[in-house]
């Protein structure tokens, strides 16, 4: 809970002051806690379900984006996945970048450093992401320790912080009766005090992150002993516990917060240059508990902000190696730690010199990123309540995921620039994913091959002959007759002597979206002729991967025999890289060329016509 917490009780540095100036924005100050108090129940009533069934449908650590990719087929759901990973990154990025400048503004406000710091906003940060990317490159057990320490003490300054201002609220009962006075004066009634917030609501936004973060770690999450890969119930039972805590303990001190900011700060200090902008609860601490105390909560806030891109750069190494591996997309190495943590830290860098460690500049990108992942994964509950024809969940979940598509359209309305930079992540992501694939279309590409007892008995009798000859078919009838004329043709195109034995080779392409898998062999005999069918997501790679595998378990060198095709090389490579097709027999022999560099041991490809 600490590791994802760094992220989300670490918005208490900020949030407050948020809350202020979109409700002076929107007429008062006194509209502050009504907003923040919308915020909590979407947090509670809507976020929160909604998360808790994530965690329940995804358990490996995929987050939401993986119950969206089961809802579509191939391609398409690839390609939304990288578009989700783009937004992934946006969020992601800019929580390591944003929270490491909000710590420096700390820094450079504080009373006891601002003469020396001042101006040195850009360093600063950097040195800080540079530390958080050596933490990681440490190990998650250092990264994880440093969180549960930073989390204890920051919430706990935070309620001593909280305790004495509302001991002077109660001693001071003015204080309420403005309040109350000032929402009255602002909004006639009820229903303009509602619709004021639900307006301020998309600026406050910010306070949702961390959910699927949460749901991100949940590997991280210790289960029961009877826990299975397939069914994860104990780490599913104290997932949802970890986000049922922290959503409640967030809900506490965000209304706290900010009834006590409200109440006891002025107006003006909340704006741009005043001495509480960006550090509301840092400027209570200072005015009511002496300097000492309020340096005290400034190291605090500093340190939690600095680390909550902690939480970030923890989701971004479980999900990465997750999916873009996985499709071929992205080196083998790309599943190691240290080598990401260098490439996500050089990223971060780049993005805090772009904004010039700029709290507010990337402000609106941070929104977009927690918006579209928090959408999509309303979007995702909502589809499988739907499939589950859960009437009550479907509505429900059907009104959270209107309320953050709101959200997230007003976002937008106001500020296009983390859309911008959601765009930039995504191209990128394309460009590297389909240079990655294409350099990596002629490895093997294959988990293992599992024959049935048909194949088995096949490819043993064939075995004792010590002649394992196949000729690779194309299905289409498959009856005997298609059999017997492809024979023929071989034979004659490829002067395959009549005394040799032969095997059929036939390869269905199940999902050529996926980059490696296990293929999977049947045998069957049709009038007389014996035929392996191979199911797989390639079919030279199917084909490669099996004459390996039959080389290694019989100790013979196979022999396969091909025809060429009479279509365009280049439209022969674009059917390849999309459908797993192509120009089968030279690819094939580049495979096993690559596979195998002992041209003694490599099978033999034969090809004729």
């Amino acid at each position: 809970m600490c590791l994802t917490g760094v992220d989300y009780f670490s918005t208490l540095g900020y949030q407050p002051g948020i809350a202020a100036l979109a409700a002076i924005s929107a007429g008062s100050l006194a509209l502050s806690p009504i907003a923040t108090l919308v915020l909590v129940l979407v947090t509670l009533f809507g976020a929160l379900p909604m998360y808790r069934r994530v965690a329940q449908e995804s358990p490996h650590g995929d987050g939401s984006i993986s119950m969206l990719e089961r809802l579509l087929p191939r391609w398409q759901s690839k390609i939304l996945v990288l578009i989700l990973l783009g937004f992934v990154a946006t969020g992601f990025f800019i929580t390591i970048t944003l929270s490491a400048a909000d710590a420096t503004a700390h820094i450079v406000e504080n009373p006891f450093l601002t003469h020396y710091t001042e101006g040195w906003n850009v360093p600063i940060t950097l040195v800080l992401i540079l530390l958080l990317g050596a933490v990681f490159l440490k190990g998650f057990g250092e990264a994880i320790g440093i969180a549960v320490g930073l989390v204890v003490l920051f919430l706990g300054l935070n309620v001593v912080v909280l305790v004495d201002a509302f001991r002077q609220v109660l001693a001071t009962p003015v204080l309420w009766s403005n309040w109350t006075q000032a929402l009255g004066s602002s909004y006639g009634s009820p229903l303009a005090l509602i619709g004021a917030a639900l307006l301020v609501f998309p600026r406050l936004a910010l306070g949702l992150s961390g959910f699927e973060t949460g749901v991100v770690v949940m590997p991280l999450v210790k289960g029961d002993a009877s826990d299975t890969e397939a069914n994860p119930a104990g780490r599913i039972r104290n997932a949802r516990k970890l986000l049922t805590a922290a959503a409640l303990i967030m809900s506490v001190m965000l209304i706290g917060s900010s009834f006590a900011t409200t109440l006891l700060i002025p107006p003006q200090a909340f704006q741009d240059g005043g001495e509480a902008s960006g550090r509301a609860l840092a400027y209570l601490a200072h005015e009511r508990l002496g300097e000492v105390f309020g340096t005290v909560y400034d190291i605090s806030t500093i340190l939690i902000l600095w680390f909550a891109g902690a939480s970030a750069m923890a989701g971004l190494l479980n999900i990465v190696p997750r999916y873009l591996p996985r499709y071929g997309m992205a080196p083998a190495w790309a599943r190691m730690n240290r080598p990401l943590v260098l490439i996500f830290t050089a990223v971060s860098v780049l993005l805090t010199v772009i904004f010039r460690a700029d709290v507010n500049a990337q402000a609106a990108a941070y929104a977009t990123g927690v918006l579209v992942l928090i959408g999509s994964a309303s979007v995702a509950v909502t589809l499988s309540a739907v499939r589950r024809r859960a009437t009550a969940q479907i509505i429900g979940f059907g009104l959270v995921s209107l309320i953050f598509g709101y959200t997230l359209a007003v976002t937008f309305i106001d500020d296009l620039s983390g859309l911008r930079l959601g765009g930039l992540f995504i191209l990128a992501i394309m460009v590297v994913s389909l240079i990655s694939r294409v350099s990596r279309a002629t490895e093997l590409r294959t988990e293992r091959v599992e024959l049935d007892a048909g194949a088995r008995a096949i490819l043993d009798g064939a075995a004792r002959s010590q002649d394992l000859r196949f000729i690779a078919n194309e299905r289409n009838e498959g009856d005997a007759a298609e059999y017997i004329e492809k024979e023929r043709e071989v034979r004659t195109e490829t002067h395959l002597a009549q005394g040799h034995p032969v095997l059929f080779l036939e390869v269905t392409v199940a999902d050529p979206s996926e980059f490696s898998d296990v293929v999977e062999v049947r045998g069957v005999e049709i009038g007389g002729h014996q035929v392996l069918r191979l199911e797989s997501s390639a079919v030279p790679n199917a084909i490669a991967a099996f004459l390996l595998y039959v080389r290694d378990t019989y100790g013979q060198r196979p022999h396969v025999y091909f025809e060429w095709i009479e279509d365009s090389p280049v439209e022969a490579a674009g059917r390849f890289l999309l459908f797993g097709e192509g120009d089968v027999p030279p690819l094939t022999r580049e495979i096993l060329r690559r596979a195998e560099p002992n041209r003694e041991r490599r099978p033999v490809v034969h090809v004729g016509g």
